[in-house]
C-alpha cells in the first residue's frame, strides 16, 4: 500500500498494540488516514531468550500464538489483499481484548482453529486461511517485517511500531497507553506525539508506573 500514510506494525496479542490500533482507528476516520496494516512478531523478537528466565509464566504460549495469527495474516494479505489485514486484525483483537472477562481465549487458545475459524468465516473469509497457523514457511516473510520495524526505530522495543508519512516520515515504538482516547482526546493525543517524534533530537519520554490495561478481557467494564 504505496499511498498510506500510516504503517502500522503489530503483534494480534499484544494488549497496548491493541489499545494503540483503536485510537490510531480513530484518528484515521478523523485526519481520512490510509493505514497499512504490518507485522512484528513479539516471538521472533525474543527467540534469541530463554523464556522460562525472561517473562513470567505463560508468555510463550502467548507468544507463539501472535507468531500462528501473524500467519494467518501473511497468508490472508497474500490471498485476500493488504485491506483484509485490518479488518482480521480488527476482528481477532475484539475477540481477545474486548470479549467479557472469562469469555475471551487466553495464551495458546488464541492460535488454534477453534478461535481463528470463527474469527475468519465471520469477515466473509475462506475457513481455509487458518491453514498458515502451522505453516511455519511463512516465518521468513513475519521476520522481514519484524526487522524492518526495528530498522526504523532500534532494537529493545516492542509493539507497537507506527511509521508515519513512509518512507521518509517519522517513526516510533509506541505510544504506549492504557485506555482509548475518546475523538477529541484523539485529535489531541495524536498532534501531539507526531510533533514530538518529529524533532530531531528526541529520543525517549517514558515512565515505568502504568495503570493495567482498560480491556473488558481483564475484567474493566465501561
Amino acid at each position: 500500500m504505496a499511498d498510506a500514510e500510516i504503517h502500522f506494525y503489530f503483534d494480534p496479542v499484544c494488549p497496548f498494540a491493541w489499545i494503540t490500533s483503536k485510537w490510531v482507528r480513530t484518528v484515521q476516520v478523523q485526519r481520512d488516514y490510509r493505514v497499512d496494516w504490518r507485522f512484528i512478531s513479539l516471538r521472533l523478537l525474543n527467540s534469541h531468550l530463554d523464556y522460562d528466565t525472561h517473562f513470567a509464566p505463560g508468555y510463550d504460549g502467548v507468544h507463539t500464538a501472535g507468531l500462528r495469527l501473524l500467519r494467518v495474516a501473511a497468508r490472508t494479505r497474500a490471498e485476500q489483499g493488504r485491506d483484509a489485514v485490518g479488518r482480521l486484525y480488527e476482528a481477532l483483537g475484539t475477540q481477545i481484548f474486548d470479549a467479557k472477562a472469562g469469555d475471551a481465549p487466553e495464551g495458546e487458545a488464541r492460535g488454534t482453529r477453534d478461535f481463528v475459524e470463527p474469527v475468519l468465516t465471520g469477515l466473509g473469509l475462506p475457513a481455509t486461511l487458518a491453514d498458515a497457523l502451522d505453516d511455519s514457511s511463512l516465518d521468513p516473510e513475519i521476520q522481514a517485517e519484524t526487522d524492518e520495524a526495528l530498522s526504523l526505530t532500534g532494537k529493545d522495543v516492542g509493539t507497537p511500531i507506527l511509521h508515519f508519512q513512509p518512507p521518509a516520515g517519522v517513526a516510533f515504538f509506541g505510544p504506549v497507553i492504557s485506555r482509548v482516547p475518546d475523538e477529541q482526546q484523539a485529535a489531541e493525543l495524536w498532534d501531539h506525539v507526531i510533533a514530538l517524534a518529529r524533532f530531531p533530537g528526541f529520543a525517549e519520554l517514558k515512565r515505568s508506573l502504568r495503570e493495567q490495561p482498560q480491556l473488558r478481557a481483564l475484567g474493566h467494564e465501561d
